[in-house]
């Protein structure tokens, strides 16, 4: 069971056992939206610096809340909070809207920023039981978790340790089966992940089944042995300020807009969104977080 409790505060940045009081106000904040989605049978998952702390005992200072849910929940979501006095705005229709009070905030998140992994019901029927700032809720899935964070890969903001402590922390006992499915065709990012981990904690590569790490070096060699010519350019997807040169003055393709796009088709609320919305991805402080 997770309950939110209170220390000196610590930097985002920094890892620490030691637990992070919240504010009163940021409590009473989150302890509404909870009820008030529950009431109303909006379903949803807790994430961020909460579950995180539910699968590796880290605590962070944070300022939000990070509930992830369907894109078609959104908008209820949206008007739910609405009509408890919260300041709702979509800033970005592909994946984020927030609800203010003050100088705190609720995230709902509906997938990563690039469009390449979105939240769907399978999400939710994953969910585990938690308690949080009082409030009985669902948490979200350890495997979703690291899902969430594999391409949260900016200069600005890196999840790599994140996806490490969740692998060391539950020993990986973890449905990897799970992470290949969300992973797809993007399986490179998550054995970059799994490298890392590898890397940081040399004596636990056995946390990682075998059967993985054979079938993924396997692929990896293949694409190595039989390079294709064709293959699109990808570093939009992993970030697409540190690649803007790539596609702005080299002339190479935006593979993030194409998977923008089709998720823009699919949102069920995008179309009340007005055009400046779609682009102010690029002004949020998150890179497809789950974080």
């Amino acid at each position: 069971m997770v309950e939110l409790r209170a220390n000196s505060p610590v930097r985002s940045s920094v890892t620490t056992a030691v637990p992070v009081y919240l504010p009163p106000e940021a409590e009473n904040l989150y302890s509404e939206v909870l009820t008030a989605l529950n009431e109303n049978g909006v379903p949803y998952a807790v994430a961020g610096a909460v579950s995180l702390e539910k699968y590796t005992g880290i605590w962070r200072e944070t300022k939000d809340l990070d509930l992830f849910m369907e894109s078609q929940n959104v908008r209820k979501a949206l008007s739910v909070l609405e009509q408890r006095g919260f300041r709702c705005e979509t800033l970005d229709p592909v994946w984020l809207s927030k609800a203010h009070r003050g100088e705190y905030f609720v995230d709902l998140i509906s997938g990563m920023s690039n469009g390449v992994i979105m939240v769907d019901e399978s999400w939710m029927k994953r969910t585990q039981p938690a308690i949080v700032v009082g409030v009985e809720t669902r948490i979200i899935s350890p495997e979703d978790l690291i899902a969430s964070k594999l391409f949260v890969t900016r200069r600005e903001r890196f999840d790599g340790a994140d996806i490490a402590h969740i692998i060391y922390r539950t020993r990986g006992n973890l449905e990897w089966k799970r992470l290949l499915e969300l992973a797809g065709e993007h399986w490179e990012i998550l054995l970059w992940a799994l490298m890392l981990f590898r890397y940081v904690y040399p004596a636990h590569s056995d946390y990682v089944p075998s059967a993985l790490w054979q079938d993924l070096l396997s692929r990896y060699a293949e694409l190595l042995q039989h390079t294709n010519p064709n293959a699109p350019f990808r570093g939009s997807l992993v970030d697409e300020n540190m690649f803007s040169i790539d596609v702005k003055d080299w002339g190479l393709e935006d593979l993030q807009d194409g998977f923008r796009t089709r998720r823009l088709h699919k949102q069920p609320h995008s179309a009340e969104s007005d055009s400046s919305n779609s682009s102010d991805h690029r002004k949020s402080k998150r890179h497809g977080r789950g974080l």
